[in-house]
């Protein structure tokens, strides 16, 4: 038997969806015959997207680090299409500064965007989920899910947060038909990562130490999120999957 790969018809919701890999997989969603309900702040590029699949991507504003703005979001994202079948919490932000510069306030939006603003969306989510038997969530984690990086204790810990609100997701709702996952990425040009992408010799010491070579491609990506998000991975739950050339690894 074949493995069922589609998402054709399927209604996913991906937070960050307006630049990175939040708008790669908005993308990947679209051209794979499904809904998408984008989160952002700001619709950027999603309004020429919105245009060119009418009637199959609706943008949703929020600021997901401000918490008391969103308890109610999940039910204003289960309106728009009458339900949600997959949730991609792609949203992030990293601080780069180190305990001595970090103030609190920025360790409270780390800790709000990274880490409590997925278990809220999720937690409202993934009752509709539930009762239909069958939904996906899909976290985003990272290298430093579980490795120390310079200037990361903020980013760091909530990476470390999000691998293991994976595995307790997983725990509580998988027996309902509910498969949470999350990919850690490895090294990806993105907004988040332009700083570290400006430096040439950075760049290049970090794909020496993958396995594969070479820095990501967002399009690296789409295989496993699409595999994460299909009954292909009925039977996969609470895993980290690195997408990271084998940078872990090593």
């Amino acid at each position: 038997m074949r493995a069922d790969f589609q998402v054709r018809g399927r209604v996913a919701v991906v937070t960050g969806g307006s630049s990175g890999i939040g708008l790669r997989f908005v993308q990947a969603y679209l051209d794979a015959g499904a809904k998408v309900i984008a989160v952002s702040r700001t619709p950027g590029p999603l309004a020429e997207l919105a245009t060119q699949y009418s009637g199959f991507l609706v943008h949703v504003a929020a600021d997901l680090s401000d918490i008391s703005s969103i308890e109610n979001l999940p039910k204003q994202l289960n309106e728009v299409f009458d339900q949600v079948d997959i949730l991609v919490n792609a949203a992030g932000v990293n601080p780069r500064k180190d305990s001595d510069s970090l103030g609190l306030d920025e360790w409270n939006m780390t800790l709000n965007l990274n880490l409590t603003a997925p278990y809220i969306l999720a937690q409202g989510l993934a009752k509709g989920m539930r009762e239909r038997g069958w939904g996906r969530v899909i976290n985003i984690a990272s290298l430093q899910s579980e490795r120390a990086f310079p200037n990361g204790i903020a980013y760091g810990a909530t990476k470390g947060g999000v691998a293991q609100l994976t595995r307790a997701m997983a725990e509580e709702w998988s027996r309902d038909g509910v498969g949470v996952n999350a990919i850690g990425p490895g090294f990806f040009p993105t907004a988040l990562t332009q700083r570290v992408f400006e430096n040439s010799d950075l760049v290049d010491q970090l794909a020496a130490q993958t396995c594969i070579g070479r820095n990501g491609s967002l399009d690296d990506l789409v295989g496993p999120l699409m595999f994460l998000s299909s009954p292909a991975s009925d039977y996969v739950t609470g895993q980290i999957l690195y997408v990271d050339g084998g940078f872990t690894a090593k």
